[in-house]
């Protein structure tokens, strides 16, 4: 069973690992993965045909813990114990819940002080109990007691006082005063972890089509030797088309992986007269995961020659008909997102999922001497 720290509007976790508020999706799956034989049996639930509209949600069904992510920019947002019987809770190093602590309200006014009046909801018939960034709601012990605490009962007083010996059936940790209202906070700093992230990704272009890319990227700086100095630090990086390897390292610095192709799927779509002649060296990519993007090296000249840039938004209307594309791998050869339509216009090739949203965005450069110049650029947002 796990032991587990409550720090209002910030977190829960232990001495090896913390669901903080504000943490990235991919860096609460890699703790679930890194802690995989603790933290057992864990589901990943999402909208099939409106992803945007709904929180993505990790729930750790063996420990009664659901770990809600906002859905645009998969931040955490609010974490949720559903069954307090799986899992043991402390607050300032004090155990308000555990098998031999059972949190009654009168365990909770003792952990935890005064707050405002509960709030009786008649609809899901429990009592909430609000604190700034933590609620606890409150099971009634029967349908029996529920008219008694309706708001329009004594004037609506009786709502006032939550039932001696209620417990605690359901607990959240957000941001601010409104569970409903909340939203999914700034990355905390300790969440960075040496790592560089895209606050903003620009499309260069001129009227051909792509150039490359514009970044604005947010760090963790710290001060000289002290830190209490850290804070977020905001940068803006370019890359072309073109690049050399040192170019994007110095602009980027190092990926987190290299990745060699071993075949291309696509190339059998390619208008080129050599696309059957087997290729004697492999094209590479950088992969910048907090990032969302993947850069394409020429194994020849060792200049970039594609973007790989995950996005959400519709950008344009192809004329030509879709290819169709069937992720798998020789490990799982089932895709639980079935298969994607690539569309192509003006240099880019755009993968779309079956509910009508991009999966992600190709950016290729057209064919040009080493020697020719840079055309003037302009930018587009996504």
């Amino acid at each position: 069973m796990l032991d587990l720290e409550v720090v209002p509007e910030r977190s829960l976790g232990n001495e090896q690992w913390e669901f903080a508020l504000g943490m990235p999706l991919a860096q609460g799956i890699s703790i679930l993965q890194k802690h995989c034989r603790i933290i057992k049996n864990v589901q990943v639930l999402y909208s099939e045909q409106t992803p945007l509209s709904h929180d993505l949600i990790l729930n750790l069904t063996q420990d009664g813990i659901k770990l809600l992510f906002d859905a645009t920019n998969q931040k955490l947002k609010v974490i949720e114990v559903y069954d307090l019987s799986k899992v043991k809770l402390k607050y300032c190093g004090v155990h308000f819940n555990s098998q031999a602590i059972a949190p009654t309200i009168e365990q909770i006014d003792q952990s935890f002080g005064a707050t405002h009046p509960g709030v009786y909801n008649a609809a899901e018939q429990l009592f909430h109990l609000n604190f700034r960034g933590l609620s606890f709601s409150f099971q009634l012990d029967s349908w029996n007691e529920a008219p008694k605490y309706e708001p329009n009962f004594a004037l609506g007083l009786a709502s006032l006082q939550i039932p001696h010996g209620a417990m605690v059936k359901k607990m959240h940790i957000y941001t601010g005063n409104n569970l409903q209202e909340t939203r999914a906070p700034a990355m905390p700093l300790a969440c960075f972890l040496g790592n560089i992230y895209a606050e903003c990704v620009d499309v260069l272009r001129d009227h051909a089509g792509p150039l490359g890319l514009k970044l604005r990227l947010i760090t963790a700086a710290c001060g000289p030797g002290v830190m209490a100095d850290t804070k977020v630090r905001s940068v803006e990086r370019s890359i072309h088309f073109g690049d050399s390897c040192q170019d994007v390292l110095g602009a980027l610095g190092s990926p987190h992986k290299v990745f060699y192709k071993s075949e291309d799927k696509m190339k059998i779509h390619s208008p080129s007269p050599h696309k059957h002649v087997p290729s004697k060296c492999n094209d590479y990519f950088f992969n910048y995961f907090t990032l969302g993007v993947d850069i394409l090296f020429d194994s020849t000249t060792h200049l970039v020659k594609k973007f790989w840039d995950q996005i959400q938004e519709l950008l344009g209307h192809p004329m030509e008909k879709p290819v169709v594309l069937h992720r798998s791998s020789s490990a799982n050869n089932t895709n639980p997102f079935g298969s994607t339509f690539c569309f192509g216009l003006q240099r880019m090739i755009f993968e779309v999922m079956q509910n009508n949203h991009i999966a992600s965005v190709t950016l290729y450069s057209a064919p040009r001497t080493t020697s020719q110049a840079r055309p003037e650029s302009s930018s587009s947002s996504h």
